[in-house]
């Protein structure tokens, strides 16, 4: 099994060769608006307008915890909305992030990994606004992703003072 690569960088500007496909986890209440999705709507509109049509149409669609959508940004190049946190904030029911949806999340996203022969590149999910923990992410990211041979890389922004490169 290989091992995560870590680099310092914009996970919106994944290095190497082929396909790639960024995940990033979002929230189940409809918000765009902070963290990483504001580096993505910089680069590209399709992934929040994509998103917000999910959100506003979830009543016919599968939009929930620990499901993906997939936003195709490049001819080779995949975005996933991962849903992996419960609303914004922290409050009494403790930090946003939903440990179980990411990894249900990662589980297709190595499906659709497998299947277009990608590498999976991404920033510290969970670990920014969601207020999770990398110690409980990584480990749920080499068994879904390394273990099936699918190359994942970890991006951290130079002069960052969070997890997340925030």
């Amino acid at each position: 099994m290989s091992e995560i690569g870590y680099v310092r960088g914009d996970a919106t500007a994944p290095q190497g060769k082929g396909v790639k496909l960024i995940t990033h986890v979002c929230n189940d209440r409809g918000g765009w608006g902070k963290g990483f999705v504001l580096a993505l709507s910089r680069r590209w509109p399709e992934p929040e307008a994509a998103y917000r049509r999910w959100h506003r149409e979830r009543a016919g669609n599968d939009f929930g915890l620990g499901a993906v959508q997939y936003v195709q940004v490049g001819p080779y190049l995949w975005v996933a909305n991962m849903i992996g946190q419960r609303g914004t904030r922290t409050g009494g029911k403790g930090v946003p992030v939903r440990y179980d949806a990411i990894d249900r999340a990662l589980a297709s996203v190595a499906e659709r990994a497998a299947g277009l022969d990608a590498s999976v590149h991404m920033p510290r999910i969970g670990c920014g606004l969601a207020g999770g923990e990398w110690s409980v992410v990584e480990p749920l990211i080499a068994e879904r992703l390394l273990t099936r041979g699918i190359a994942v890389t970890v991006y951290d922004i130079d002069g960052s003072d969070g997890p997340d490169g925030s």
